[in-house]
């Protein structure tokens, strides 16, 4: 009977000495993967606002969508020009030459190390799309283009996508935003700054 007891009771202590384990090692968990996962997320939105800032140039402004995106990226060039000064009137600052050349888009893309075919896709995420939106709004009296994309916490933190998790960080809210832009103003700053 006397070892009855021990062995239940030493089985209680591993079973207690688990549970306080686990629950020392779930906020330390789940702020790794929510830092790792974020880290991956914010890569491709600068990717996405590279590629955004990319077409800007080619076209005059933002793109609604990741196929028009993708599109001009493969198939279109980005315009450089050259100005030097004019060498009929060397020492006058007004007078210069504009020389124009032009280079396809998808070789910068390429140097970037941007893969336009996984562009939308949210990482850890099995398929979610990044929300995308693009339009030009009157702003302190002037004509500009705006863009805004993101995507919810909740699509790429998996098993951690619950709001109870956010007894272990104050500010995590799974329904919350990761994005860059803004709808309202001319702006391409990310809010994970």
């Amino acid at each position: 009977m006397k070892l009855l007891i021990n062995i239940l009771l030493a089985a209680l202590v591993i079973f207690l000495g688990y549970l306080l384990y686990a629950n020392i090692q779930e906020p330390i968990i789940f702020r790794d993967v929510k830092n790792a996962r974020k880290d991956v997320v914010v890569t491709k939105l600068d990717q996405i606002r590279q590629s955004q800032e990319i077409y800007r140039n080619i076209v005059g402004n933002f793109a609604n969508d990741f196929d028009t995106l993708k599109t001009v990226l493969r198939n279109d060039s980005i315009e450089f020009v050259k100005i030097s000064a004019d060498p009929e009137f060397p020492d006058d600052p007004e007078k210069f030459i504009k020389e124009f050349s032009y280079s396809p888009a998808i070789d910068s893309i390429n140097v970037l190390g941007i893969n336009l075919d996984s562009l939308e896709y949210v990482p850890f995420s099995n398929g979610t799309k990044f929300n995308i939106q693009a339009d030009t709004l009157t702003y302190q009296k002037t004509l500009v283009s705006v863009v805004e994309v993101g995507t919810r916490w909740r699509d790429f933190m998996g098993e951690y996508a619950s709001p109870k998790f956010s007894k272990y960080d104050k500010s995590y809210e799974p329904a919350a935003m990761l994005k860059f832009g803004d709808m309202n103003k001319p702006s391409l700053g990310g809010n994970w700054k």
